[in-house]
């Protein structure tokens, strides 16, 4: 059963499109705005993306370019705006494909399964430890197991584990915070991480900042209480052993 994020601002439009995509058979989850989009892609995997593009936090275009800073899934923009020169900028900012409100549920679905269809040779969007796309280098030298209090991250095999419990990371989570470990005690700027380990265009600092979230919550802390991920305001962040 394929599945579908629908990133949507108007409950009532969301819950047309999450029924009619339910109807044939797709799992779906959605959002409400551009940075909820941006959790249920870091968190999990989907296999396509409706995004709308009026929302009410983040411009839609801004978000389909973080969605692909982090993510190659699949995304079918709908929206009411039929601007040509706007659907060729987003068809060349990543979008798969364009539907301009208002359209039926029969054209969504046909959209979508040609969108589908077009990019199933892909791999999977996320495997257990990681998200569709190419493999982000990481530090200049090869990265070697670490361990840092009771965290051990082993690169070579991609595991990481804490108190001996595995964590079920992204590969962005886990790729992040390899070159953390890698740089133990040291403070990494944003712009470092986003260069070193991104290594994708139209990529900014919040895309950095939801990975981030997200490793904490699988680290088992919050920003306002780190163990392991500590921010240096106005620096950067810095993987250190807790006290």
């Amino acid at each position: 059963m394929p599945s579908v994020l629908v990133v949507e601002d108007d409950p009532s439009i969301r819950q047309s499109l999450i029924e009619v995509l339910a109807e044939h058979g797709y799992a779906v989850r959605s959002a409400g705005d551009g940075f909820g989009a941006l959790r249920e892609v870091t968190q999990s995997p989907v296999d396509a993306v409706v995004l709308d593009l009026g929302l009410p936090d983040l411009d839609g275009g801004d978000a389909l370019r973080m969605i692909r800073g982090i993510s190659s899934v699949p995304v079918l923009v709908a929206t009411a705006r039929d601007d040509e020169a706007e659907i060729i900028r987003l068809l060349n900012a990543g979008a798969d494909d364009y539907l301009v409100k208002p359209f039926s549920g029969g054209q969504l679905v046909a959209r979508l399964s040609a969108v589908l269809r077009r990019t199933s040779h892909l791999p999977p969007a996320h495997s257990a430890h990681g998200a569709r796309g190419p493999r982000p280098a990481a530090a200049d030298e090869p990265l070697r197991p670490t361990t840092v209090g009771e965290l051990a991250v082993d690169p070579g095999a991609r595991t990481a584990y804490l108190s001996g419990r595995e964590l079920r990371l992204t590969r962005r989570e886990f790729d992040l915070l390899a070159f953390l470990a890698h740089h133990t005690g040291q403070v990494v700027s944003k712009r470092r991480l986003l260069t070193e380990v991104w290594r994708e265009p139209y990529v900014d600092d919040q895309t950095v900042d939801v990975h981030l979230s997200s490793l904490r919550r699988k680290l088992g802390e919050r920003a306002a209480a780190p163990r392991y991920l500590l921010t240096v305001r106005g620096v950067g962040i810095k993987l250190v052993a807790p006290r």
